[in-house]
């Protein structure tokens, strides 16, 4: 079960408490901890990052992230994954990715747990949209739908055979299907 406690904690004293695992969150003053995430949560979470790294990656131009705490516009979220484009990671003076991001990611996906909330799975990618991020993804592996979420515009609802829109720039073609498909294993016959 998600625990999740009123705090009189600011966000600064948030961010300096140890890591829990799975992840808490920092939202409205409110810390709440993550669902610990299961079998199709973690391969659809897994499969969308390799698919991501796999056409953005080598060209530098996006690098996508499972679980990466973002922090911006007074919330301290970790979305199951975010892509930045590749001019706005943070890296330290080494050319390694910073630990610390402290800015809206370009694009963030959530993949919702049975336990969860989808009010407050949306409202994370809500608060993405309002400062910035270019689209969102609230993945449903039940209902096996994909709602999108895009700036100004209506959230649209992808199943099946529906193109979904990636970010900008990237050579990726994904149908609803395709992501579905993540779930199952390939067998050698």
């Amino acid at each position: 079960m998600v625990s999740a406690t009123i705090s009189k904690l600011t966000l600064e004293e948030f961010l300096k408490l140890p890591e829990t695992k799975p992840a808490s969150e920092y939202i409205n003053g409110i810390i709440s901890q993550k669902p610990m995430p299961q079998g199709k949560h973690s391969r659809l979470q897994l499969k969308f990052c390799e698919a991501v790294n796999d056409v953005a990656e080598e060209k530098q131009l996006a690098m996508a992230f499972p679980e990466l705490r973002c922090t911006f516009g007074g919330r301290s979220i970790v979305p199951d994954g975010v892509v930045f484009s590749w001019e706005r990671i943070p890296f330290d003076e080494n050319g390694e990715v910073e630990n610390a991001f402290t800015i809206h990611p370009d694009w963030v996906v959530e993949i919702l747990s049975p336990e969860q909330k989808t009010t407050k799975v949306i409202r994370n990618i809500l608060h993405c949209l309002k400062y910035g991020c270019q689209l969102g993804w609230l993945i449903d592996p039940e209902e096996r739908i994909i709602l999108v979420f895009q700036p100004q515009q209506m959230p649209i609802e992808l199943s099946g055979s529906d193109v979904l829109p990636v970010l900008s720039g990237l050579e990726l073609r994904l149908t609803g299907d395709d992501v579905f498909s993540w779930l199952k294993g390939k067998r050698e016959s």
